[in-house]
């Protein structure tokens, strides 16, 4: 009997792992394998410095081979690579180590962009920013404002979701306009008229009727004709709703652990954006200051001489005021300004029993500036024919909506939170476009 052997076929070759470039300090001595784009070439005369951008930061890569750095020179930053290395401990570079002896190899071409990338700051208009949004949202300081967007949003839902909360996805198309018919954008939905949803407010209070605490991320539309630095045509909306409440005070009770959330979300998630952005993050009170809106008006009244008879809302310049006092009288950068006059709120809008022709609703201001209108809303059937009358409609439109109101809902009330205000508002920016990913205004509807 015979046996006979195979010898066995030679290992192929290993690819050194990637590593992220925040992590090679962890890696002294090894070859690993790095990748992402070409951020900045430095051409010296005895030696070449490819740095290398991929998502957690800047990687130096020392060049000194000729043919290496000959392939070097002829490539444009942006250019997407992959480089192959010895990990060495160099306290100049970037994180401390660099990378020697390397193998680049080009994954993806690029056409030289239209500014440099590399600088501290883009030297370029914002209009010319938002035009060439696909390159210049790479740069470090205009990325950074969206990890501090997407930090806060992970702290909204993880606040709400441990109090119980359960996240819906509502319709973005709809037949009838939820605050005012004048303020929506009309779409041909299969020959007949439809809307972009300017907030998801009559989904959200029917969703109360089914799980009682429910919340929401997602984009609202609002035909506004405002071309002013804090208003867009599109933003993200941080929708809350929930049931068995008595007032106002109960929303805005929850609305402050959800904006305490937020901000300690972005200190401990957003932790390399704002060491690089800086911004002032704010300190959360345990109660918001509040005014009443009429106490509001008489005291900026008092001090600047205006006759504001007749208001029904507060004006940017009036915010400010109020945001001043907060934190002159309170340390705060938060004030809630209460009981907006009904006039001014949508027909869902309670009104304060104890004040009538006042709102049981509030806004919060942040740092001056308007972020979140909440409050209670009507609850009864009844209660909204009537309001819808008053207001000389028709029930009809809003059939669907008022059908949950028929069977049986608890008195309830939310908020809504402007994403990119908020974030507006952290980094002191001077626009509003300029923390908005692909902005939509009266004049841009592109890229």
């Amino acid at each position: 009997m015979s046996t006979s052997m195979t010898a066995p076929s030679p290992a192929a070759p290993t690819t050194p792992p990637r590593v992220l470039s925040a992590a090679l300090s962890e890696h002294v001595g090894a070859r690993i394998r790095i990748a992402g784009w070409l951020h900045r070439r430095r051409l010296l005369k005895s030696v070449a410095f490819a740095i290398v951008r991929d998502r957690s930061g800047l990687a130096q890569v020392v060049v000194s081979e000729e043919v290496a750095r000959a392939r070097l020179e002829e490539l444009n930053e942006e250019t997407v690579v992959e480089v192959t290395g010895t990990v060495v401990a160099n306290p100049a570079a970037p994180g401390g180590v660099e990378l020697v002896e390397p193998v680049i190899t080009v994954l993806g071409e690029a056409e030289a962009p239209p500014f440099d990338l590399y600088r501290p700051s883009l030297r370029a208009t914002l209009p010319t920013l938002l035009d060439r949004a696909p390159v210049s949202l790479r740069h470090p300081r205009r990325k950074a404002a969206f990890e501090l967007a997407s930090a806060a949003t992970m702290g909204f839902r993880e606040t709400v979701a441990a109090m119980d909360f359960t996240e819906i996805f509502t319709p973005k198309i709809v037949a009838s306009a939820t605050e005012s018919g004048a303020n929506v954008f009309a779409i041909d939905y299969f020959g007949r008229p439809g809307y972009l949803a300017q907030s998801p407010q009559f989904y959200k209070q029917t969703m109360v009727g089914v799980f009682e605490r429910v919340f929401e991320v997602g984009p609202v539309f609002r035909a506004e004709p405002h071309d002013t630095v804090r208003h867009l045509a599109e933003y993200t909306s941080l929708d809350v709703e929930f049931g068995f409440i008595e007032s106002y005070r109960d929303v805005a009770e929850v609305l402050r652990e959800v904006v305490a959330g937020m901000v300690s979300a972005v200190a401990e998630r957003a932790a390399a954006a704002v060491a690089l952005l800086e911004p002032v993050v704010p300190q959360v009170p345990s109660r918001f200051p509040e005014l009443h809106f009429a106490e509001a008006l008489e005291l900026i009244s008092r001090e600047t001489g205006e006759d504001l008879s007749g208001v029904n809302d507060l004006s940017p310049a009036h915010e400010r005021w109020v945001g001043e006092w907060a934190r002159r009288e309170h340390g705060s950068d938060f004030a809630v300004v209460v009981g907006y006059p009904m006039s001014k709120r949508p027909f869902y809008t309670a009104e304060d029993p104890g004040r009538p022709g006042y709102s049981d609703s509030f806004d919060l201001l942040f740092r001056g500036t308007e972020m979140v209108t909440g409050g209670r809303r009507l609850h009864r059937y009844a209660d909204y024919l009537a309001a819808i009358a008053a207001q000389g409609g028709s029930p009809e439109p809003y059939a669907g909506y008022l059908e949950a109101f028929k069977h049986g809902m608890p008195p309830h009330g939310g908020f809504a939170i402007g994403l990119e205000r908020f974030v507006a508002q952290l980094t002191g920016v001077a626009n509003i476009r300029e923390v908005t990913l692909f902005p939509r205004d009266l004049h841009r509807i592109a890229p």
